[in-house]
């Protein structure tokens, strides 16, 4: 005689299971009206259609005890646009968190996702990663955070005394911006607080290279970045001596720091040309900002980046799996996640 199992899963409706959806959420991920609002814009808004998601019933009482989610994202891979999913929003209730419930949980989303999706990637914490691994998924590579000090005088006064501190920072603030003033090459910078067609122009199909690339289109800024209820996000446009915008970095103030949440230029995966980058940190300085920070594939950085002064700090790693298509994505920004 067959065993029942212990636990089935089942494909959710989001707009009719909003409340059960939220409800295993709660106290499980983040704060409840973040939450909601990100529900309502990530699974309800999202213009490729709602993310596959599903629902971990215990049989035993009935009751559901976890979710997990993949939201569509198109990329370009050779020219032939790839649906991706990008994964999100595992939870499982506290009685239910041993190994097998999560672990059926993913097994069951991986391969429904196969189904609509040509491959699939996350960006787990640890507690989850190896579930990730059990699951089958493969490490793509690590998201490292790289910051640029742009204001010397509070990182100097953790190193000297005081009485040194202030003359030795204003020192190497001036000499910092002295170095990079002649790379700037003509480009001038501006901002702006929405996305718009002159910023759509700057993505164009022949950029995004061999693929899988997450195209970065009018459309998908205006949904990932414009409409978003989780970020404050605004655009500096580098633009040539003619106003032709060449590279838009989407940004955000947190303190003093410039946070990137993404990037795209003419130049689509090479990055940013040292003159981008030197308008760009000539601006943040402007502005009054301290710091420059940006997470990014560790395959996606090269040395234009550690020539303009950015330093690797902390890093995670990035779990993908292929469906049809075997080549993995190589371009990766906090703006491929899911928040």
């Amino acid at each position: 005689m067959t065993q029942a199992p212990a636990y089935t899963v089942h494909e959710a409706d989001p707009a009719r299971d909003r409340e059960l959806i939220l409800g295993l959420w709660r106290g499980n991920l983040g704060q409840e009206a973040r939450m909601r609002a990100k529900f309502d814009w990530f699974y309800l808004q999202c213009p490729d259609g709602a993310p596959l998601t599903l629902l971990l019933r215990h049989e035993e009482s009935g009751a559901w005890v976890g979710v997990a989610s993949a939201g569509p994202r198109r990329m370009l891979r050779e020219g032939r646009p790839v649906l991706a999913g990008v994964l999100a929003d595992l939870a499982v209730l506290p009685a239910h968190r041993s190994l097998w419930p999560a672990l059926s949980l993913q097994m069951a989303l991986m391969e429904a996702g196969a189904k609509r999706f040509e491959l699939m990637y996350g960006f787990p914490n640890p507690k989850a990663a190896a579930v990730f691994r059990r699951v089958g998924y493969v490490p793509l590579c690590r998201m490292v955070r790289h910051a640029r000090v742009l204001r010397h005088g509070e990182y100097v006064r953790r190193r000297l005394p005081a009485f040194l501190a202030l003359p030795a920072g204003g020192l190497l603030d001036i000499v910092d911006r002295l170095r990079p003033r002649a790379w700037r090459g003509g480009l001038r910078a501006r901002w702006q607080d929405v996305a718009d067609e002159r910023l759509g122009e700057v993505w164009s199909p022949a950029s995004a290279g061999g693929g899988p690339t997450a195209i970065r289109d009018l459309g998908f800024l205006q949904w990932r970045f414009d409409a978003s209820p989780l970020i404050d996000v605004r655009y500096l446009v580098v633009e040539d001596a003619g106003g032709r915008p060449q590279a838009w970095f989407a940004c955000e103030s947190r303190g003093k720091v410039l946070y990137i949440h993404d990037l795209w230029s003419r130049r689509g995966v090479a990055g940013p040309s040292r003159e981008q980058l030197a308008t760009l940190l000539h601006a943040a300085r402007k502005a009054g900002h301290r710091a420059v920070s940006i997470e990014f594939g560790s395959t996606s950085v090269d040395g234009i980046w550690l020539e303009a002064g950015f330093a690797p700090r902390e890093s995670r790693p990035v779990f993908w799996h292929p469906s049809s298509v075997e080549t993995a994505p190589r371009w990766l920004t906090a703006g491929d996640e899911d928040e």
